[in-house]
């Protein structure tokens, strides 16, 4: 597999700049912050942890608390892992083989295509730039092949922040259905998103739907490393399983029980991040109405990052890195959304709104280009 340019990129930037600009997380909290929010008793179980093996499938609380996020879904229905991208990982490595044929979303989290396209071929299938970053669902059935048997998509996508219309997923609900495909669906930014535009998670409404989602994203804790996958085949979970004993074998005890914790308080924490989101956005919206020669910048329907074309006169590469090394703003080149299946756009940039410190960063940003007309 190539390189997970993402991660490498980040691995040389995100603690090293100032004002990291392209965070794709809600702001987080620390541990006592989290534990103001507990009762006592789970205060107590905190404290009094066995800090043994824990249960492969996740903790039975845990699991139950993560199965009232759903419509339809059980403790039994979900399996967790550590963080969404061992989710990923396991799903693909499990489901497909060198015989099978996978469909993917581009633009696109990069695991999301690089996993697959190291075990079978795989057609990617581009959001629209010129429609609103839609899904072409008549592009999906003409991808599909005799030996199609999964579909990836994200939504509310990274980088795009798009959300596909109710309608649009259920004619993709049909289409798979109609041939026994599977999909799985990258839910990780479902909660902020603004309810008009909230759609249903795959698990609940489609049998062979899986669910990916994680504590790191809408919640805002990846510290805890905690993520799950929701699926109405319980069959396929113990596969899922069986393929976690050779990966991390099992949670982190502390981080099940505080993710308990936030998972009880989901309505605060999530209304909080909702309202930093709808800030951020309104600061933003004034920030690129300020310079139309240069972004041309639409409100995303939902996550934490958006994906504003630039128009400037350089190179939109060059730009991000001009932007960091002079100032110490971090933004997502377009270089790291690059995919293996279609071209990517050249000049857009990923810009993230899910922290605080929003007001600091984008002065910075301001003053540099005023002063580089």
């Amino acid at each position: 597999m190539r390189h997970f340019e993402l991660e490498v990129f980040f691995s040389k930037w995100e603690f090293k700049a100032k004002y990291h600009l392209t965070a794709s997380d809600m702001e987080s909290m620390s541990l006592s912050e989290l534990m103001a929010m507990a009762s006592e008793e789970e205060r107590k179980s905190f404290d009094n942890l066995w800090l043994g093996y824990t249960q492969t499938y996740g903790d039975p609380f845990l699991r139950e608390e993560i199965a009232k996020t759903y419509d339809n879904m059980n403790s039994e229905n979900i399996l967790c892992f550590a963080g969404a991208e061992e989710g990923i990982y396991t799903a693909m490595r499990t489901l497909l083989t060198p015989e099978d044929h996978a469909i993917v979303v581009v633009p696109n989290y990069q695991a999301a295509e690089t996993i697959p396209l190291s075990i079978c071929d795989v057609t990617g299938v581009s959001l629209k730039e010129d429609n609103n970053w839609d899904l072409d669902i008549d592009e999906v059935i003409g991808a599909l092949r005799p030996h199609t048997k999964l579909i990836s998509i994200n939504f509310p996508n990274n980088p795009t922040g798009k959300i596909i219309p109710k309608d649009d997923l259920d004619r993709l609900v049909e289409v798979a259905r109609e041939f026994g495909i599977y999909i799985f669906s990258d839910e990780v930014y479902r909660g902020i998103e603004a309810e008009d535009k909230r759609i249903p998670q795959l698990a609940d409404i489609y049998e062979k739907g899986i669910s990916l989602n994680v504590m790191s994203k809408a919640y805002g804790l990846p510290g805890l490393r905690i993520g799950w996958i929701a699926c109405q085949e319980t069959e396929l979970l113990a596969k899922f399983e069986r393929y976690k004993h050779f990966l991390t074998i099992c949670n982190s005890g502390p981080s099940e029980i505080l993710s308990i914790i936030a998972l009880r308080n989901r309505d605060s924490i999530l209304d909080r991040n909702r309202k930093l989101v709808s800030q951020n956005l309104e600061k933003l919206d004034n920030f690129f109405g300020e310079f139309p020669h240069l972004f041309e910048w639409k409100r995303p329907d939902g996550g934490a990052v958006a994906y504003p074309k630039y128009i400037g006169a350089k190179d939109c590469t060059e730009f991000c890195e001009d932007l960091i090394n002079d100032t110490g703003v971090l933004l997502l080149p377009p270089s790291i959304y690059k995919s293996e299946l279609l071209p990517t756009p050249p000049d857009h940039f990923r810009i993230g709104f899910g922290r605080n410190g929003m007001d600091e960063m984008l002065d910075v940003f301001y003053h540099y280009l005023k002063k580089n007309r």
